[in-house]
């Protein structure tokens, strides 16, 4: 366990139970807003149209899907502006960026435009607090909650963990908008990194390999648990 978690083990919730506990808290977010620190480089996400087509490298699809989410991202992020909160992550980036990063970049990209602000921290930069392990993916729902995203053997996500003690949140909180300070906008990030990049030959590499969408995975996903990953 990072010792950002002071130890602490939260409660482990089914997926089912984390994507309701994740709604019924998100929209009563107060300040300091939504917090999201992500280390891992690689998911899979086999329950996203676009994230299948990456990974069966179907490309110029997997980019036209994400440009038909215009719509649902400009609704979605100005909800949570009439709901007078607001949302910041902070991306680690690994060089040579991954194939699924890759992809990932092109959905954050969208996110930052419609109020969802991004910022870049290098791996060199996140590994000076790594000391006791690689950072927890973790996201702060003002001071109130705290969620652990955990992912299974293949970076499918299998489960959460809910944090409560209100000193470990704030303190997790604080320490993921330091990272934001130090981090690139991920407008320039982009332009400079990511923008010129040829698509990932066949898609998805051996370890982001697609998985055959399960009848759970089938099930239709929460809306806001989907659009807040």
């Amino acid at each position: 366990m990072h010792d950002l978690l002071q130890r602490s083990s939260g409660q482990r919730l089914s997926l089912n139970d984390y994507w309701d506990d994740f709604e019924k808290n998100f929209w009563t977010i107060r300040e300091p807003g939504f917090w999201k620190l992500e280390r891992q480089q690689v998911f899979q996400e086999p329950d996203d149209d676009s994230w299948v087509a990456f990974a069966e490298g179907r490309w110029d699809e997997a980019m036209r899907l994400i440009e038909g989410q215009r719509k649902a991202f400009a609704a979605y992020y100005q909800r949570i502006a009439e709901c007078g909160f607001y949302t910041r992550r902070v991306r680690v980036v690994e060089k040579p960026i991954s194939p699924y990063l890759q992809w990932e970049l092109h959905v954050l990209r969208l996110r930052h435009e419609y109020g969802g602000r991004v910022r870049i921290v290098r791996l060199e930069q996140a590994q000076t607090f790594e000391a006791s392990g690689p950072l927890p993916e973790i996201y702060t729902l003002g001071t109130n909650v705290m969620y652990q995203a955990v992912y299974d053997q293949r970076g499918i996500l299998e489960s959460g963990v809910r944090f409560l003690d209100k000193s470990l949140i704030t303190r997790c909180q604080r320490f993921i908008a330091s990272l934001y300070e130090i981090g690139e906008d991920l407008d320039s990030f982009f332009e400079r990194e990511v923008a010129g990049l040829a698509p990932p030959l066949g898609g998805a590499t051996d370890g982001e390999r697609a998985t055959e969408r399960t009848g759970e995975w089938q099930r239709q996903r929460n809306t806001t648990t989907r659009q807040s990953r």
